[in-house]
C-alpha cells in the first residue's frame, strides 16, 4: 500500500500508482502547488464516455488548471498518451497539460495555436498568472 495525500487514504502499490504519487510530490515540493488544489483519480464524463484523469490541479476558483496523465514507467510516452490527456482537455479546458511515466515527463502550455512544449515547469503562482 502506498498513502495517497489527496485521498486522504491508503491504496494499492502499483507502477503507475507510485508514479502518480511521485508526480504529486513534483507538484507540491517543487512547482509549490497547495495540496488542496489538487485532486487525484477525478472522474468526469465527456459526451456518453465516462474518464478518470490521475491528476487534476486548481486554480483559486476551482477550475481546472492542469490534467496530468500518469503511465508506468514501461510505458512510452508517444502520441496516443499525449491525445488521451488532450481527450481529457476538452471537458477540462486546462491550460497546462502533462504527461508522465516517472522516466520521462513531458509539460504542454496552451497556447492561441494550442499547445507548446513547456522546456521549465512554473510554479503553481507562474501558472496562475498566465492563465
Amino acid at each position: 500500500m502506498i498513502w495517497d495525500p489527496l485521498r486522504k487514504k491508503s491504496v494499492h502499490r502499483t507502477p503507475e500508482e507510485e508514479v502518480r504519487q511521485w508526480f504529486i510530490s513534483v507538484l507540491h515540493e517543487g512547482m509549490k502547488v497547495p495540496e488542496h488544489m489538487m485532486m487525484s483519480e477525478v472522474a468526469f464524463r465527456h459526451g456518453q464516455m465516462d474518464y478518470r484523469a490521475d491528476i487534476v490541479v486548481y486554480d483559486r476558483s476551482a477550475r481546472p488548471l492542469m490534467v496530468v496523465e500518469c503511465k508506468r514507467p514501461e510505458v512510452v510516452l508517444d502520441q496516443a498518451v499525449v491525445d488521451q490527456a488532450l481527450r481529457y482537455n476538452r471537458e477540462l479546458d486546462v491550460a497546462y497539460i502533462v504527461v508522465t511515466n516517472g522516466m520521462k515527463t513531458f509539460m504542454f502550455e496552451r497556447k492561441e495555436a494550442g499547445f507548446d512544449f513547456v522546456v521549465k515547469a512554473p510554479t503553481w503562482e507562474e501558472m496562475l498568472c498566465r492563465r
